[in-house]
């Protein structure tokens, strides 16, 4: 606001409080910033940050160039995944970096999970979204470091220079920057400049001390949205991790229940039942010390209920017994190796295990390999007409492997239409649900390999 004076001409500016607050605030945040922490720490970060992204880039580039040049051969192939692979470790140090020096909450992508076996591993990593992207991130990132060369390092440079005149004199500064022009100094060693221009060589640099931070913290802020957009987990990775994290604890807990059902089942119906085979047993005995007191037709009849009831109690508990070992075998409480063993020891067909297992897998994961197993030793007994057979169990990294080999007639295949194979569709969907692979090499005439590949934690 402001007043005319009617009998002079002076102008009164009244500036209101809030806006007095508000300016007083800036000048505390622009007088403070060279001295916090924040702002040394961008700096490192950018020198430190640019030291790495050149380093990536020509690590990158040299063996991209490679893998191309050589592309015609197979080794050209190996340097591109070698290069992807470079790019992705560059980019997890990246973010390591950012997280310590700037406190950056960024996630990391999802990890590398390459498929079991040497050309398993290879297309994984040539089809590498986050290696791609991270590629991407420091293609983008040498311009940008050149950009805050030029635009930020250097203010800092000729502020320190310019703090720095009053004890070196003006000298060494060359024709860097502004302030090196501003002191007509050189590399060659003539005459320092006047006291009037180091006077205002060092007064540049003050101010420019205070206009620093702010350039580099503009730099800075570009290279975290570049790592936002490009080394971060996408929306759709991100969207993928969710669902994932979520299907795993859904199965867990499918899981879970399904265990308490077989303990409920074992514990409480089952022991009702053998209790109720228990006291029919004693009926019929009693019935027979009664023989001789009784009509005969009476007593004929009434074993031939105790009998019947007897029997269908002895089938009900076999039924249950079966039913609980469905829904949660037993023998998976003390591992997988020694119920893919049970397993092989219950088939009329001789059958050989071998389990290489580093970490126990998760329980869901541990019950859809051992029903796989398990159907398909059955189909090696119903179908294939195998003298032999042979189950292999290993682990490849994150991944769990199934193999079952037979001798027999081969021939196997995945038929969704009748019954005919119906199994190995309702495997495959079952292998599907976790992200898993199965594969069948069944010719006529035999042998046949069937590969289920799981992830050890789904």
């Amino acid at each position: 606001m402001s007043e005319v004076g009617a009998e002079d001409d002076w102008v009164h500016i009244r500036i209101s409080p809030e806006r007095t607050d508000q300016a007083r605030r800036y000048a505390r945040l622009i007088l403070r910033e060279p001295f916090q922490k924040r702002s040394w720490a961008e700096l490192g970060y950018f020198l430190v940050s640019g030291v790495l992204a050149y380093a990536a880039a020509f690590a990158i580039g040299a063996l991209g160039a490679a893998g191309i040049l050589l592309s015609i051969v197979f080794v050209g192939v190996l340097l591109i995944a070698g290069a992807l692979r470079a790019a992705r470790g560059f980019g997890h140090w990246q973010l390591r970096l950012a997280r310590r020096l700037l406190g950056e909450e960024l996630d990391d992508p999802e990890p590398f999970q390459p498929r079991p076996g040497f050309f398993g591993w290879l297309r994984s990593a040539l089809g590498d979204r986050v290696g791609w992207r991270s590629v991407g991130y420091f293609i983008a990132k040498v311009p940008l470091t050149i950009f805050g060369v030029w635009f930020a390092l250097s203010v800092w440079l000729e502020a320190l220079f310019g703090i720095a005149t009053p004890i070196t004199g003006g000298h060494g500064l060359g024709k860097f920057g502004v302030l090196g022009h501003l002191s007509g100094g050189g590399p060659q060693g003539g005459p320092g400049p006047g006291f009037d221009t180091r006077l205002g060589v060092f007064v540049s640099g003050v101010v420019l001390l205070f206009v620093a931070p702010w350039t580099m913290r503009l730099v800075v802020y570009l290279d975290r949205q570049l790592m936002h957009f490009l080394l971060g987990p996408d929306a759709a990775s991100a969207r993928v991790r969710s669902l994932e994290v979520s299907r795993s604890k859904t199965l867990d807990a499918a899981t879970e229940t399904l265990q308490r059902i077989e303990r409920n089942l074992h514990d409480g119906t089952q022991a009702q039942l053998v209790a109720l085979a228990m006291r029919l047993g004693q009926a019929k005995e009693k019935l027979d010390q009664l023989g001789n007191e009784a009509e005969p037709e009476e007593i004929d009849a009434i074993r031939q209920l105790v009998d019947t009831a007897h029997r269908g109690a002895k089938e009900a508990i076999t039924d249950l017994r079966d039913l609980a070992r469905g829904i949660h075998p037993p023998a998976l409480n003390t591992g997988l190796e020694n119920a893919l063993a049970t397993l092989a020891a219950r088939s009329p067909v001789p059958t050989e295990v071998s389990v290489s297992i580093e970490s126990r897998p998760s329980a869901a994961v541990e019950a859809i390999c051992y029903f796989c197993a398990a159907e398909l030793l059955a189909n090696v007994v119903q179908h294939a007409q195998a003298s032999r057979a042979s189950v292999t169990c290993a682990q490849h990294g994150p991944w769990l492997r199934i193999v079952v080999r037979d001798d027999g007639q081969g021939g196997a295949t995945i038929n969704r239409i009748g019954s005919a194979s119906s199994g190995l569709a309702g495997l495959a969907d079952r292998v599907g649900a976790v992200d898993g692979y199965l594969s069948i090499v069944s010719p006529v005439g035999g042998p046949t390999v069937i590969t289920v590949d799981l992830p050890s934690h789904a």
